[in-house]
């Protein structure tokens, strides 16, 4: 009768227990997928984006100007005739 009670007091913790973390994660993904957040994510995701396309253009141009400098000093331009 002992052994029934106490798996059965167990059972009902562990059920329980599981239930109310099961609730808690489940109510952080509503919360982290809710619109709001949804669209805070995407309005920041696009600003880096377009921050490291800023920078990738600088530094592409900044590149293509060394590199057009250095084939200026090894390949002087022919003189005008």
């Amino acid at each position: 009768m002992f052994k029934r009670l106490t798996w059965m007091t167990m059972g009902t913790g562990v059920g329980f227990g599981a239930a109310v973390w099961g609730r808690r994660k489940v109510r952080a993904k509503i919360e982290r997928y809710r619109p709001a957040a949804v669209t805070a994510d995407a309005t920041q995701a696009v600003r880096r984006l377009g921050h490291d396309l800023r920078t990738a253009r600088d530094e592409g141009r900044r590149a293509m100007r060394q590199r057009e400098a250095e084939l200026r000093l090894t390949h002087p331009a022919p003189p005008d005739p």
